[in-house]
């Protein structure tokens, strides 16, 4: 069971996947129930996981063929070191494993476009720091690939966009696509922190948008490589079509 300070140290997929309903349901709220849901699970991989513990607690003996680990690509040593930190335990379990450091969601921003266009500002702390981002679909496939093709253990993919953008460039996009005037208005970190507060998210959202949008800011997410294009066959989905893709919504 995840609570925050504790490990999560081991993990393995329930063959009676039908009676895993029934089983959340009978726990309840109770704090010693073993069964999450996966939001649940989410939660505790993002925020309360001891990762290295998690890691060495996989076997070679009894762990499937290999292990795909995915985690976020970070350029800046400081901030990435959760997820170097995770892949040097995978290295250490000894089991085979296939690394996809995936790159910034394009949806992280541009699912907020709707707001944006209603009210022609889209705030954040990110002043003109540029993201490599990829479509969620584009990682997925690229994924979905790497887990079917031979001879993946041992390699790293470091799965980005093929270009690099900032938030008033994104403003810009959803402008001219949309016909309606919107501009990016930078702010600081605590005067943003206090708005998304006003506007009613959870205090840990609340702060992992803004630490996200100060770490954009110093280029922890500027980072352009080829690999996913080179995976997909195909160049990676570019922002405008995601913003396209945003604005059907």
């Amino acid at each position: 069971y995840y609570a925050t300070g504790d490990s999560t140290f081991a993990m393995c997929f329930n063959p009676d996947a039908a009676a895993l309903p029934e089983k959340q349901a009978a726990a309840g709220e109770n704090i010693n129930k073993t069964i999450l849901t996966v939001k649940e699970f989410r939660m505790a991989m993002s925020f309360g996981m001891d990762r290295a513990a998690f890691c060495l607690a996989a076997d070679p003996t009894n762990s499937p063929g290999y292990a795909l680990y995915s985690g976020q690509i970070i350029s800046d040593p400081e901030n990435g070191v959760a997820y170097r930190a995770t892949e040097e335990a995978i290295t250490a379990s000894g089991v085979p494993a296939v690394v996809l450091r995936n790159g910034w969601y394009a949806e992280n921003h541009t699912n907020g476009l709707s707001n944006a266009l209603k009210y022609g500002a889209l705030v954040g702390s990110a002043g003109n720091g540029k993201m490599a981002s990829a479509s969620r679909a584009d990682l997925a496939e690229a994924a979905a690939i790497i887990l079917t093709s031979d001879d993946q253990a041992g390699k790293i993919y470091d799965l980005t966009g093929d270009t690099a953008w900032t938030l008033s460039e994104l403003a810009a996009e959803a402008a001219a696509q949309s016909g309606k005037p919107v501009s990016y208005t930078d702010l600081p970190a605590e005067e943003y922190r206090q708005i998304l507060q006003q506007a009613g998210l959870p205090e840990h959202i609340v702060e992992l948008v803004v630490d996200a949008d100060v770490a954009i800011s110093k280029g922890t997410l500027d980072h352009i490589t080829s690999d996913l294009s080179t995976v997909l066959g195909r160049p990676a989905t570019p922002m405008s079509a995601s913003v396209a893709l945003a604005l059907q919504a």
